[in-house]
């Protein structure tokens, strides 16, 4: 997306990083940056900073950084053109309208209009006689035609190619097709239906739009569930299905359930705040999303092997969010003599909605769920296991930040284990000692990462000559802090550099000090990709000294002058400032080598 620099620039002057920020995540104001928890990853200590004068961000654990059109494409997991247009429209700008821009919106337009018309034409076999396996499916469900209407349930016939067919003859190509999504190409080059004879389930966007589509077999055959993959215009990490409904609900809460049926069936029990993840655990992506519209979750999955696993990873990827979250654990009911599982679909059923109300209502903190899952896992009435449940109990206990909920929890797992409220009040603090431990080892090794940061996961940013990085490293650092120093660079071109990146923002600070203007990180946003703003943030995060930019300044680029002439192989290079350089390097390193 080509969009003009003035135009950029502009953006970013009415987008203040800091409201921005602000709207995501608390910050608190400490000497002239602002802090707060990284909402990039999970984290006790906030380590994220915001930077007024920079109008950048950086967080000094993940490493994730950059300006404001960066944090918007991170934290909204858009594009660097939907980031754009995100910010645009808040700012009330206009975006310049481009080719290539137009292609892609084209792109977009095209398939969002496909997978419209296709759901129309799921929906309209519900009244047809092809459709009539599936409304009989719904009817064994129980669910009306107003709520199959409101999901625009649909029906996949059992054909072939029929929505093919049908689509094709409203001037579809069979390449928009594949790209949507809705057709499959066997080895022989042949397209036909991907959704054939299934319950069809349009996955609709928080803005309105179908981007994909869920499909269940009507009997038992596998797979079960069918959906659609990776597009364009759809990730099944970013969407939930039921979120188009359920941001608009009035309860103080959502519901996380595991399937889409058990969705539909809250919504027409009443219960018009739940959401399914689209067939993989919980990400962060979603919980994103989710913070728009709530600060509590209710995590409701069914109570198997399955459905507590999925809990405790809920439960560990939300540690110190912003969420309050409770966990609703369903009745195993008894049936045959035996107790057997049962989901949100089975237990409305057959209890109703004022009885999952009543649960609801009185569902665990994440604690107590916590407790209680690893107490059901031994025989307190055994002393090994119940030293056992102790030790487990205390290290999860001891992991809260509050004192005041360690003694409670701390009383409540000692009353479960049939031991002293004292004996458990030493568990945990031995637990929270090594915890301590353990999170200082973290740390010391979070140290030694930054230290080896020239040498990023990214291959592209690694550098090849390490001491001609850190000169260049210098030589950016000092440009950021005053422009005109660019004038001082002499014949330093950015060929010289050995890093891409650092050439490349190089150039970028002399062509704004050619134009009279002074360089900022912003002003690199469209440039680099959101990885090359994250190093480019971290380095900057470096001291460097304004003030001894008189003497630091030539010896950078003497170094980098020096170093570019041995890559190239240049004879003609100064013998003595070679010397010179070399026994820096030594009395850098105490005199030896490195091997």
């Amino acid at each position: 997306m080509a969009l003009p620099q003035p135009f950029l620039d502009e953006l970013v002057s009415r987008s203040d990083i800091l409201d921005i920020v602000s709207s995501y995540v608390a910050l608190t104001r400490k000497g002239s940056n602002y802090f707060g928890l990284c909402p990039f990853h999970n984290e006790k200590t906030g380590s994220f900073s915001v930077a007024p004068d920079k109008q950048i961000f950086h967080c000094f654990g993940c490493k994730k950084g950059g300006g404001v059109i960066t944090f918007i494409m991170e934290i909204e997991n858009l594009s660097f053109p939907d980031a754009v247009r995100f910010l645009a429209k808040r700012a009330n700008m206009e975006v310049p309208d481009t080719g290539e821009d137009r292609e892609a919106a084209r792109r977009r337009a095209r398939i969002l209009a496909l997978n419209r018309e296709a759901a129309r034409w799921f929906y309209a076999n519900l009244s047809r006689p092809e459709g009539a396996a599936v409304n009989a499916y719904l009817a064994q469900r129980r669910i009306s035609r107003k709520t199959a209407m409101d999901f625009g349930l649909g029906a996949a016939l059992d054909s072939w190619d029929s929505l093919l067919t049908a689509m094709i003859a409203k001037g579809y190509t069979k390449s928009e097709l594949l790209a949507a999504g809705l057709v499959v190409q066997n080895q022989q080059g042949r397209l036909y239906d991907k959704f054939r004879s299934r319950l069809i389930f349009p996955v609709i966007d928080v803005r309105g739009d179908i981007v994909a589509f869920g499909g269940r077999v009507l009997d038992k055959s596998e797979p079960k569930y069918l959906n659609t993959q990776e597009t364009v215009v759809y990730s099944k990490r970013r969407n939930l299905y039921g979120i188009n409904l359920a941001k608009k609900t009035k309860r103080p809460n959502i519901i996380l359930c595991e399937g889409n049926i058990d969705v539909i069936t809250l919504h027409q029990a009443g219960f018009d705040n739940a959401v399914a993840s689209m067939g993989t655990a919980l990400t962060v992506e979603q919980t994103r999303l989710l913070s728009r519209y709530t600060k509590e979750l209710v995590l409701c999955y069914d109570n198997d092997t399955a459905g507590q696993t999925a809990t405790e990873k809920a439960i560990t990827l939300l540690e110190n969010s912003e969420f309050t979250v409770r966990v609703l654990r369903l009745p195993r009911r008894l049936e045959n003599g035996e107790y057997v599982k049962q989901d949100v679909d089975d237990f409305i059923k057959l209890q109703g909605p004022p009885a999952f109300e009543a649960i609801l209502n009185g569902s665990e903190n994440q604690m107590d769920y916590r407790l209680e899952a690893a107490a059901a896992k031994y025989d307190l009435t055994d002393g090994e296991q119940k030293i056992a449940f102790a030790a487990e109990a205390s290290a999860l206990i001891a992991a809260m930040p509050s004192a005041v909920e360690r003694e409670v929890y701390a009383g409540r797992a000692a009353e479960m284990a049939g031991i002293s409220r004292e004996a458990m009040g030493m568990e945990v603090k031995r637990a929270r000692g090594r915890r301590k431990r353990q999170d200082r080892r973290a740390l010391q090794k979070e140290s030694l990462n930054v230290a080896a940061l020239h040498q990023p996961k990214d291959r592209s940013l690694r550098y090849t000559d390490h001491r001609s990085a850190m000169a260049e490293e210098g030589v950016v650092r000092l440009l950021f802090l005053d422009g005109t120093l660019a004038r001082r660079c002499g014949e330093l071109e950015p060929e010289a550099f050995s890093s891409p990146l650092l050439g490349s923002v190089y150039r970028y600070q002399r062509e704004m000090d050619g134009q009279g203007r002074s360089p900022a990180l912003a002003g690199l946003e469209g440039r680099l990709a959101p990885e090359e703003m994250s190093h480019l943030t971290t380095i900057l995060q470096k001291p460097e000294v304004l003030s001894n930019a008189g003497r630091s300044l030539p010896d950078y680029i003497q170094i980098i002058k020096t170093s570019a002439a041995k890559r190239q192989g240049d004879g003609g290079a100064d013998p003595l400032a070679a010397a010179v350089d070399r026994l820096k390097e030594r009395k850098g390193t105490g005199g030896k080598r490195h091997v």
